[in-house]
């Protein structure tokens, strides 16, 4: 059987420790670097900036930064006070955990269009979880002569309780966001996006923090106690500040509007129109109105390979034109009867 507190098995633990940590920095980092455009996008402003980013930014950076204290904690060589260190890791590790629950929450409170019987019970369950996480100082860590920053003790019962709440947490947010889904499934590809997403997240989150609580509750020494802490906080943030990403991007391409309050309606366009020159050309459709509610648009986009046009091109190319005007035409009677203000 082994001994889990003795020197050999300390001393090889923290080797894999390390090497593990090193190893999720990069996978984070890497994962940082390629999404940075979407970042600079609305620090430049070329996108305009709504209020829940800010918990997706202070989700990324709160993780970027406990990895470099990290990183800074095991490799080292001078003295430092690894108290404090591990003081701001463990503080900025446990946010990026809480914050990605954040993140997860403010989707299906949107799903549910804000309504005040889902909002107020999150947010009374995302302050449960926020007392937890900042309980205080939940680690002991010293400086060794020759070895470095080592973690002596870990007050597992708090851990484990922050992660198991962040479980039920998750495990909340995903059935919120299946039952109000489940009906629409087949409706729109946002809809389609909103489902996979938010299953195949909450997977990935929820065994993440399974694996984390599971050897905070075995307690065998302080450092298995927390060894799969971080590869917790990196699985829940990214797969949370994911799901931001594509619900933005997508939402940027103008393909649909989600109205969830009333029934929708899918007008599709089926013909095109060519572009008038150039050997290849893209023909969209203009967004409709935000504000439209109860009517879901979905837009198809036609790819034409424009050589030299015959007559009987330019004779259809004319037909089709005037098939387009006569449908939106009859659309725009359809949406001036359901909303007389348009």
């Amino acid at each position: 059987m082994t001994e889990w507190n003795s020197p050999a098995t300390l001393a090889l633990e923290g080797a894999a420790f390390l090497k593990l940590m090193h190893v999720l920095a990069g996978i984070f980092f890497w994962e940082f670097l390629v999404s940075f455009q979407f970042d600079l996008m609305f620090i430049t402003g070329k996108k305009k900036f709504h209020w829940p980013l800010i918990f997706y930014f202070l989700n990324r950076y709160c993780l970027f930064f406990a990895f470099i204290g990290i990183l800074i904690a095991l490799d080292i060589t001078t003295e430092v006070d690894c108290q404090s260190l591990y003081t701001f890791n463990q503080l900025f590790g446990d946010a990026a955990i809480g914050l990605a629950s954040i993140n997860l929450s403010l989707r299906t409170m949107a799903i549910w269009n804000m309504s005040l019987y889902i909002v107020v019970p999150l947010v009374l369950l995302i302050l449960g979880h926020w007392s937890l996480i900042l309980q205080g100082v939940l680690l002991k860590a010293v400086w060794v002569e020759g070895t470095g920053c080592v973690i002596t003790k870990a007050d597992n019962t708090v851990l484990a309780a922050t992660f198991i709440y962040s479980m039920c947490l998750d495990l909340t947010v995903l059935v919120l966001s299946a039952v109000k889904l489940f009906s629409r499934r087949g409706s729109s590809q946002i809809v389609k996006l909103l489902f996979k997403d938010g299953l195949i997240f909450f997977m990935i989150a929820f065994f993440s923090n399974l694996l984390a609580t599971t050897f905070m509750c075995l307690n065998l020494n302080a450092i298995m106690s927390i060894i799969f802490n971080v590869p917790a906080a990196v699985a829940s943030t990214i797969v949370a500040c994911r799901a931001v990403r594509r619900l933005n991007k997508y939402a940027s391409q103008g393909a649909e509007v989600y109205a969830p309050q009333t029934r929708s309606r899918d007008v599709a366009f089926a013909n095109s129109v060519p572009p008038p020159s150039g050997n290849f050309g893209v023909v969209t459709y203009p967004k409709m109105p935000a504000d439209a509610a109860g009517i879901h648009v979905q837009m198809d986009t036609f790819t034409v390979t424009d050589h030299h046009l015959e007559h009987d091109d330019v004779e259809l190319q004319k037909e089709n034109r005037s098939r387009l005007h006569d449908s939106s035409s009859d659309v725009e009677l359809a949406l001036e009867s359901k909303h007389p203000g348009l």
